[in-house]
Order: C-alpha cells, then sequence, then structure tokens
C-alpha cells in the first residue's frame, strides 16, 4: 500500500501543524513541502523545525523557482544551483529523502514558435550533466537525493520523458540524484505509461499525482490502476504526493484523494 502526500499549500490551516491534522484526518501519510526561490525555504526553518518536532512528517520538498540549472543564461544557472544546494541542505536537516525539480519550467518550447531553441541539444545535455552531478555531490553529502522530473513538451525542451531523465541519471553516476515522475506530465509524453514505469523502475524514488487535467486524481481519465500497479511492481517504496488544481469544495476535493487512489490500487 503506497502512502498519499500532499503539498502543503493545498491542505487547509495556517500552520503546518494544522495542515498535518486535517492531512492525517484525510488519511495522507506526510506533507511535501514548496521550495521557493531567493533562498525562503532556508528562511523557514525555524518553522520547519518547530513542525518536525511536533511530529509532521516532511519527507520531500518539490522546488517552486523562477529559474533552474538548465537556465540559458550561466549566471541564473548558478543561481539556481546554489539555491537547490540550499533547499537539498534544508530538506537533509529535516530527515527527509530529497528535493524535486525539472531541468527548466516555461523557458522554452520546441512545440511553440520560434521552435528552435538557442542551445542544440548536445550544449543542453552539457549543461544538465554539470548541474545534476553538483547537485548531486552535495544531496550525497547531505544524506538525500535529488529527483530530476521530466515535464511535458510545453513546459519544457529538454526533458520530456523518463528515459530522457534516466539516461542522464545514468550519467552522472551517482546513485544521489534519481527520477522523480508525474502521472500529469507522463499522460502527455509516455506512449504507454506504465510500460515507462517499469522500463525506469531501478532509477524512481519519488512519484507526484494529479489527474490527465491537472486535477486531483479522480477527476479526469487517467487509467489508474495500470499505472499504480506497474508502480507497485515496480517496487516503488516512496509517497505517491498530491501536485494538482482542485475541482469543487477545496477541502473536499483534497480529502477525497487517499480513498480514491487506495480503491484504485486495490
Amino acid at each position: 500500500m503506497f502512502t498519499t502526500a500532499c503539498q502543503e499549500h493545498l491542505l487547509p490551516g495556517e500552520t503546518l501543524q494544522r495542515k498535518w491534522d486535517f492531512a492525517q484526518s484525510a488519511g495522507y501519510g506526510a506533507i511535501e513541502l514548496r521550495g521557493k526561490g531567493g533562498h525562503h525555504f532556508r528562511e523557514r526553518l525555524p518553522e520547519l523545525r518547530k513542525a518536525l518536532a511536533d511530529g509532521v512528517v516532511m519527507p520531500t520538498v518539490c522546488v517552486e523557482m523562477r529559474h533552474f540549472s538548465g537556465a540559458f543564461d550561466d549566471e541564473l544557472r548558478r543561481d539556481a544551483v546554489r539555491q537547490m544546494k540550499s533547499q537539498l541542505s534544508v530538506i537533509g536537516e529535516l530527515g527527509g529523502r530529497g528535493a524535486m525539480t525539472p531541468a527548466s519550467y516555461g523557458m522554452f518550447s520546441r512545440r511553440l514558435p520560434p521552435f528552435e531553441p538557442p542551445r542544440s541539444e548536445d550544449e543542453d545535455r552539457e549543461v544538465l550533466l554539470e548541474g545534476l552531478t553538483e547537485l548531486g555531490e552535495h544531496a550525497r553529502r547531505e544524506g538525500v537525493a535529488l529527483f530530476l522530473e521530466p515535464l511535458n513538451r510545453y513546459e519544457d525542451h529538454m526533458v520530456n520523458r523518463l528515459g530522457q531523465a534516466v539516461e542522464l541519471v545514468r550519467e552522472t553516476g551517482l546513485d544521489s540524484v534519481r527520477v522523480g515522475i508525474d502521472s500529469f506530465h507522463m499522460n502527455i509524453e509516455e506512449t504507454d505509461p506504465p510500460a515507462a514505469i517499469l522500463a525506469a523502475a531501478p532509477y524512481i524514488e519519488h512519484a507526484q499525482v494529479s489527474d490527465s487535467n491537472r486535477l486531483q486524481p479522480g477527476a479526469g481519465h487517467l487509467d489508474w490502476p495500470a499505472w499504480l500497479g506497474a508502480l507497485d511492481a515496480a517496487g516503488y517504496e516512496g509517497e505517491l504526493a498530491v501536485e494538482c488544481r482542485l475541482n469543487g469544495d477545496p477541502a473536499e476535493a483534497v480529502r477525497s484523494v487517499p480513498s480514491f487512489l487506495e480503491r484504485a490500487a486495490a
């Protein structure tokens, strides 16, 4: 049986402790934190330490930055790496498992004009490997992992499918760099999502869930029994972290997810 987590901003409550109370009552076993840019996540350490002492389970953080390690601009790329190192250190201090990040977000799409990015594919790969290696070495020192998330073709032009992420992870040669999967992006990019999960199984260490329309699981047409069945067959032991928009009453939508996923996985 999978443990379901919910991203903190989706949970009602003014504090992490209140959010945790709601999450537990709804059947969640963890909260996924959001790591904003500008070292905001590091500035939250007093709050996070208090929540940890009060029993809030916070195993992962999903980054929420304006630029990432795959940025075209050198300074933005260096800043993204600095910020990610900070987030890895914070989640490590909290005893968590790791941080989820894409190569980029909203920077360029080969599916939209002007269609040709300013870097070649080889240059993209060189930049990504440099950043992933530096971050992976830092993650290893902190006792956590970096989860590389493939995004759909309209949100990133470099890493769209699990196979692409696996190739990069392999090339770093670091066990501290793993693949993070997202059911929404997979629904767009993978011809056969369950088969893609099984092929990438040794490298998958984090999973985020939302339905085919980016709403809460159960509000779209994704084949959840097949998707969850493949993840179970892959031996996945991490959380299913809910990252989605909400349809209907927000609290009830959030509350519906753990029981829906439990039925779909049965």
